[in-house]
């Protein structure tokens, strides 16, 4: 928790005081004494994630290649390339099992 000056707006340090906890600010003499706790907690509502590949309907008209899937050795899967980094760099591929029970993604 941010607490600012109240004379020049910069931000309060917490010192010991003589009695108590306090807050002051380092370039001018404002002292504030803490006299009771400070509680103060906001959690940030977290954004909704988009899918980066366009979800399940990205994959609905790709095509097909002979790749051997890491997971059940299904001998054919389906593909699509993306531009993820700089144009002078290579394009990713995206690779997803052509087998309906399996349907692993992986990239190259």
């Amino acid at each position: 928790m941010l607490l600012f000056c109240p004379t020049c707006g910069n931000v309060l340090i917490v010192e010991e005081g003589q009695k108590c906890m306090r807050f002051a600010c380092n370039t001018c003499p404002y002292v504030h004494n803490i006299t009771r706790k400070v509680n103060n907690r906001k959690y940030p509502k977290l954004k909704e994630v988009d899918d980066v590949l366009g979800g399940a309907a990205a994959w609905e008209n790709v095509d097909s290649t002979a790749e051997t899937c890491p997971k059940c050795e299904h001998p054919r899967a389906y593909f699509m390339q993306i531009q993820t980094r700089s144009a002078d760099e290579p394009m990713t591929t995206f690779y997803k099992c052509c087998n309906a029970q399996c349907g692993h993604r992986w990239r190259d």
